[in-house]
């Protein structure tokens, strides 16, 4: 059942709380599967319910033996509103054990057993015939009404060595079981795909995590897993935005230590990054927001949004210090006078974001958390900035000046030693 939500402006609930009111009000009916799946806002390869976990085993009777164990693992766990697996044991089977020990005394071979099982029941053609110039086909097949039942194959005959007919009841031991209408394999190995949507408030790095608790607990050395659908691409992305975290903060800082001549400026600089990214989590955990891709966007941009704070008040504390003043009065100088700037540059940021915070137009609800994370990021990281990096700069300014004054201090007594050993030659 495809569901068309109404505009944004014409309803009173978002996309998210309309999905949870149908998930629990789904869960009250047991005969039936269901699952509400919501568009996603970003397109991805794959499609399906958002957990997508991969049992992989030797073969499929190990999987038999272990899927009743994990599902019931998963539909027990509150991150998984529903549970569902691919591989079903739905479709009834025969499995027919041959007695080889008494078939060999009895005369009777196991292709014996198996021709007169085939020549009964897969209608195998014997040859053609001519009739009023049309051929047709000669296919051997018991009667249907002597094929519906199990115990009808135990009746029939097969001829030994000796000619004589045996029963195959006394030949043969059946067993009714199920199996899957359809295998699946993934990298070559048997496998199973379990589905699962998720618990309102949980994301799908809480259920991947869930999932290989489960899979822990549940399954031994012999198994492996994997993920497909929505969970592949949250890792893969995960793992490729931390790259672009890694790479944004290496690009900057050696953008700021060729603009500055310097590496230790770009160091003291750096430190609003934690800053920020403290500040986005905090705000992330307060409004009930998750670290999703939007959120996880929104502390990339603060990479590069909250540096300028540090840069204002660094460049400006050296051109202080080159004007003679000494490094505390130096600092406390320059974040004075860059005080203004800097709360300008930050509201004005704040509020262009503001938008995107506050959920406003049609399928916005997804990037709430991106905008919560720049706007409190950028928050957090002002008001501390005034005071964590004055504090940092006069720390490796000191520090910086006494390792200096060692050094020069090095060299007057090399100029002193080299002087003395000139007097003492002539």
């Amino acid at each position: 059942v495809r569901v068309v939500l109404k505009e944004r402006d014409q309803r009173k609930r978002s996309q998210q709380e309309i999905a949870d009111q149908l998930t629990r009000l789904a869960a009250r009916y047991n005969d039936a599967r269901s699952f509400v799946v919501q568009s996603q806002s970003i397109s991805t390869r794959r499609g399906g319910l958002p957990v997508q976990y991969v049992i992989q085993a030797p073969d499929i009777e190990r999987l038999r033996q272990v899927i009743p164990k994990f599902l019931e693992a998963a539909q027990d766990d509150p991150t998984f509103a529903n549970v569902d697996i691919n591989l079903k044991f739905n479709k009834p089977e025969i499995l027919i054990e041959i007695n080889r020990t008494k078939a060999r005394e009895l005369g009777v071979s196991a292709l014996d057993i198996a021709q007169t099982m085939q020549l009964a029941y897969s209608g195998q053609r014997f040859g053609f015939y001519v009739m009023n110039g049309k051929q047709y086909s000669v296919i051997g097949q018991v009667f249907r009404e002597n094929r519906n039942k199990p115990l009808d194959l135990a009746s029939l005959y097969v001829r030994n060595n000796r000619g004589e007919l045996i029963q195959l009841d006394n030949l043969i031991t059946m067993k009714e079981r199920s199996s899957p209408p359809q295998l699946y394999r993934f990298n070559r190995y048997a496998s199973a795909t379990v589905s699962a949507s998720l618990a309102p408030g949980i994301t799908i790095g809480n259920g991947i995590e869930a999932m290989d608790r489960i899979a822990k607990k549940v399954l031994d050395d012999k198994f492996s897993t994997a993920l497909e659908g929505a969970s592949k691409d949250f890792v893969e992305s995960s793992s490729s935005l931390l790259f672009t975290f890694m790479l944004a903060l290496v690009l900057i800082y050696l953008t700021l230590a060729a603009q500055f001549e310097s590496f230790r400026d770009p160091f003291i600089i750096m430190f609003t990054v934690p800053l920020a990214i403290a500040g986005a989590v905090l705000s992330l955990w307060y409004f009930g927001q998750t670290l999703n891709i939007f959120s996880q966007i929104g502390q990339i941009m603060l990479i590069g949004l909250v540096t300028k704070n540090g840069i204002l008040i660094v460049e400006f504390a050296n051109q202080k210090k080159a004007q003679g003043l000494n490094v505390i009065d130096a600092v406390k100088e320059a974040a004075r006078l860059r005080l203004r700037p800097i709360l300008m540059t930050s509201l004005s940021t704040v509020l262009g974001t503001l938008p995107i915070a506050l959920a406003l137009g049609a399928g916005s609800e997804s990037r709430v958390s991106m905008g919560i994370a720049v706007i409190g990021g950028l928050i957090f990281s002002t008001i501390l900035t005034l005071f964590v990096i004055p504090a940092i700069y006069s720390y490796f300014s000191e520090k910086t000046k006494t390792v200096s004054n060692v050094a020069i201090g090095e060299e007057e007594k090399e100029m002193l030693h080299v002087e003395e050993m000139a007097e003492v030659s002539k």
